[in-house]
């Protein structure tokens, strides 16, 4: 996926590779790895995440959705958190209210600081049907409005960043594009 910033310049891309996929009789989980490069190619983070489908109810682990800067202090650390799941139900329709999805994660430093990052996702709602053209393909897609708050926490100070966000879900696929105020992201190649 590349991403690009507000005023539309690329910011770097995120590759994201399906790993240690398994199924047990009706859920399907498998492992995603990620890895966040800058524009000249430079490894600015990498990830582990996990992803499911139970029941035709795909399901993404919400610590996805930590920004790559905090990914990278937390490298040196230890973090805790428990596994938390963002809904994209198969059976969709326009106009459903989708589940909410709230992640705290708590993490200390080799230095021993402590900080926290709480992600929550809110007022998610299928607001159309949509075709979306990518520079990796086309996609008949669900367009998702949802509000995200994340707050980092310092020494207990508090930093709330809140955005609306726009997704557009390909049922069977995943997520194509995504765009906020802060720049968007979309899938741009597919090997």
């Amino acid at each position: 996926m590349t991403i690009s910033n507000k005023n539309g310049k690329e910011a770097g891309k995120m590759t994201y590779t399906v790993s240690d996929s398994k199924k047990s009789g009706a859920t399907v989980t498998a492992t995603i790895n990620s890895e966040f490069v800058d524009t000249k190619g430079k490894t600015i983070t990498k990830g582990t995440n996990n992803v499911k489908c139970e029941n035709g109810v795909m399901q993404m682990d919400m610590k996805v959705f930590i920004p790559a800067a905090q990914q990278e202090q937390m490298k040196s650390g230890t973090a805790n958190a428990s596994d938390v799941f963002l809904e994209y139900p198969a059976n969709m329709n326009v106009g459903d209210q989708l589940k909410d999805g709230q992640l705290n994660m708590d993490y200390e430093s080799a230095s021993g600081l402590k900080s926290s990052i709480e992600i929550s996702i809110t007022e998610r709602k299928v607001e159309g049907k949509e075709t979306v053209t990518t520079p990796a393909g086309t996609w008949e897609c669900y367009k998702i409005t949802s509000k995200n708050k994340i707050t980092s926490r310092i020494a207990g100070i508090g930093i709330p960043i809140t955005l609306t966000v726009t997704e557009w879900f390909a049922p069977g696929f995943g997520v194509v594009k995504t765009e906020s105020r802060t720049g968007k992201t979309e899938i741009t190649s597919i090997k």
